[in-house]
Order: C-alpha cells, then sequence, then structure tokens
C-alpha cells in the first residue's frame, strides 16, 4: 500500500507540473511580439511595368491595351488600338520599337533592337497596322508591314522585312536580311516560301487584329489602374442612403 501511495504521490507531482508548464507555454504564446524597428518593409506589389531609361518613356494610347505584367522599356510606342499580352518584354534601350494600329503582340513575346542593322535597312523594330505576333515570338530589328500575321514561336532577326499581307506559320526563322514578299506564305528553319495566299485568305488577316482588339477591351475594362471595385463601393454607399 505504501508503494502505491508513492506512486500516486508522484503521478500527481507530475500532472501538476505539467499543467503548470502548458499555462507558462499559452502565456508567452499569447503576448504579441512586436516588430523590430529596423525590419525592412518590402514592397510586393509586382514588377515595373513601364521602366524610363534617360530621356527615353515608353508611350501607350489612351485606348492601347497592355497587361499589368508586360514590361516596356525605352523607346516603346504603343499606338491607338494595340495590344501587348501578359508575359511580353518590349526592350527598347538600343533603337526604337512601334507596336502599329490595331495590331497585337501576344503572350509572353520578347522584341528587341540593335544598334545598327547589317543589311542598312533600320535597325529599330517595327511592327504596322493590323499585325498579329503570335505568342512566344522573338523579334529584334525587323520590320513588319501592314496586315501579316507571324505565328506562333516565330523568330524574326536583324533586317528582316515582311511585306504586307504576308503569313509566317508557327516556329519559322526568318534569317538576318531575309524579305518576305506580300501575298505569300513561308515556313520553316530558315523560312521558305510555301505557297501564294488567296484572296480570301488576304481579306481575313485584317479581321484577326480586330477581332484580338475587340477582345482587348474587354480586358482592358478588368484592369483599370485602380480597379473596379469602387463601382462596387458606390453601390453599397447608394444602398445604404450614404450620400458622402
Amino acid at each position: 500500500m505504501a508503494a502505491v501511495a508513492r506512486f500516486s504521490r508522484k503521478a500527481i507531482a507530475s500532472a501538476v507540473a505539467t499543467n503548470q508548464l502548458r499555462r507558462a507555454f499559452s502565456t508567452e504564446a499569447s503576448k504579441t511580439i512586436a516588430p523590430s524597428p529596423d525590419r525592412v518593409k518590402w514592397d510586393y506589389r509586382g514588377q515595373r511595368k513601364i521602366i524610363p531609361l534617360g530621356q527615353w518613356l515608353p508611350k501607350i494610347a489612351v485606348d492601347a491595351y497592355v497587361a499589368p505584367n508586360v514590361v516596356l522599356s525605352g523607346q516603346v510606342n504603343v499606338c491607338d488600338g494595340a495590344s501587348v499580352w501578359a508575359g511580353s518584354v518590349l526592350r527598347g534601350d538600343l533603337n526604337k520599337i512601334t507596336v502599329g494600329f490595331c495590331s497585337n503582340v501576344q503572350e509572353r513575346c520578347v522584341l528587341h533592337a540593335a544598334w545598327s542593322s547589317p543589311t542598312g535597312l533600320p535597325a529599330e523594330t517595327s511592327i504596322d497596322r493590323f499585325v498579329t505576333i503570335g505568342a512566344y515570338s522573338l523579334l529584334r530589328s525587323c520590320t513588319i508591314e501592314p496586315e501579316c500575321i507571324i505565328g506562333q514561336h516565330s523568330i524574326l532577326m536583324e533586317g528582316s522585312l515582311v511585306e504586307t499581307h504576308s503569313i509566317l506559320e508557327a516556329g519559322s526563322v526568318v534569317p538576318p536580311g531575309r524579305r518576305i514578299p506580300s501575298g505569300e506564305l513561308w515556313a520553316g528553319n530558315p523560312a521558305r516560301f510555301v505557297r501564294t495566299l488567296t484572296h480570301e485568305e488576304t481579306l481575313e488577316i485584317p479581321k484577326l487584329a480586330v477581332a484580338i482588339n475587340d477582345l482587348s477591351k474587354e480586358h482592358f475594362s478588368e484592369f483599370l489602374p485602380y480597379s473596379t471595385v469602387y463601382l462596387e463601393v458606390e453601390k453599397f454607399k447608394k444602398s445604404l442612403g450614404i450620400t458622402v
């Protein structure tokens, strides 16, 4: 009996000690930890979209759509009705980059330009009106005339020229100084002539650019600089009769 009594006293003592430790830990956990005054306040709002370089500041037309995670730096001009889609980078640090009226640069494209072109042609990257640039394409110091389609994953090198009413198939590579004549379909690596486009096909080229422009307007309304939350706030205030 004495052994049982000693065992019960030890069990009670250990239980009391455990409860005391639990209370102590819970008290410490309930204390608020004051942040250190030396803590760095990081800004996690996202990457910079507009990057000025020296005297050059990217220009975006009022009705042009540029996705929130696009990077425009230096001598970049996005004209009326144009659209630059998510993840694209337009780097105009060495020369000009122009995206013409109602043209579109789709997702993950990279556009930049060299100091000069080895062919003597303009070294700037120029995209004229009603041009569609497919996703994941790379354009460097090339010229694309009005109403053309550049397929996805295409590469256009320095001094290359795509004349009006032309189509470049997906995955094509246009070497430096190569010219794609008007009204033709080219494909391959390096790009080669496939066939002449029909009249109906040339009429469809600007229609595609207009359709993407219409789609960009829906995205534009969702990505206003300060979002559309204020519209819901105003509606809620009106329902409560708040005039301020």
